[in-house]
């Protein structure tokens, strides 16, 4: 059921692409949560916040990972050399490191939208 909805190299409809924003964006927050707290437990973080709330540590982590997903979109459907879509992976990291890494999540689910060369 999932494998489907996770595969990245797979053209969406937009329906689909919005399940795929939600379902990333569930295992952002999981991921992200995991390891702030195992961080804190070694003693590398202290007093984080929380996801929602935008603390910088979720922030940073938040938009590496927006970062990942959108280089594995890009590089398993060969749409590195097209601009446009290099340009909505750049939109999407400034988004999740500047404002929200939900807000930069809708780029990366309507990149999957496009389709490949």
């Amino acid at each position: 059921m999932f494998g489907k909805i996770l595969d990245v190299s797979h053209h969406r409809t937009t329906t689909e692409a919005v399940w795929f924003y939600f379902i990333a964006l569930t295992l952002m927050v999981g991921i992200s949560t995991t390891l702030v707290h195992f961080l804190g437990l070694v003693g590398v973080v202290d007093g984080a916040g929380s996801f929602f709330g935008g603390g910088e540590i979720y922030t940073m982590i938040g938009t590496v990972l927006v970062l990942m997903v959108s280089g594995l979109i890009l590089t398993s459907r060969n749409l590195t050399s097209d601009i446009f879509s290099v340009l909505v992976v750049g939109v999407g990291v400034y988004l999740a490191y500047t404002s929200s890494v939900m807000i930069g999540l809708i780029p990366v689910a309507l990149l999957t939208t496009l389709k490949t060369k």
